[in-house]
């Protein structure tokens, strides 16, 4: 899918990443006050446990939250295409992590030639 960077349509001034998809898209600074909303279900608060990073990268993960916060309630095919979202960026960010290793040896790996 091509995506392509398009500005805030609330604010107008910060570029979001987004597809044709997505109608309105919003950055993260529009949305950070609806993401802190207080969560009571204790299964819920893991769930939504994760890095910030992951809520700035995907508006996704983003309108999951905000749905949970203002309706107290998602369905069970929300929640699992949040889980699988989350998995997907996690194993994103360690390819991303393991590419940027170096293949040279460190000084304390003994080397036979």
């Amino acid at each position: 899918m091509a995506k392509f960077k398009q500005k805030c349509s609330k604010c107008k001034t910060n570029y979001v990443i987004t597809s044709w998809s997505q109608r309105f898209p919003v950055c993260y600074e529009c949305q950070k006050e609806q993401l802190h909303g207080e969560i009571s279900d204790p299964e819920m608060k893991k769930m939504f446990d994760i890095p910030e990073e992951y809520y700035k990268d995907n508006l996704f993960l983003r309108n999951i939250k905000i749905n949970y916060i203002n309706y107290a309630r998602l369905s069970d095919k929300q929640i699992d295409a949040f889980k699988k979202a989350v998995l997907k960026m996690k194993e994103e960010k360690e390819k991303a992590s393991k590419s940027e290793k170096k293949d040279f040896p460190t000084p304390d790996e003994n080397i036979l030639f």
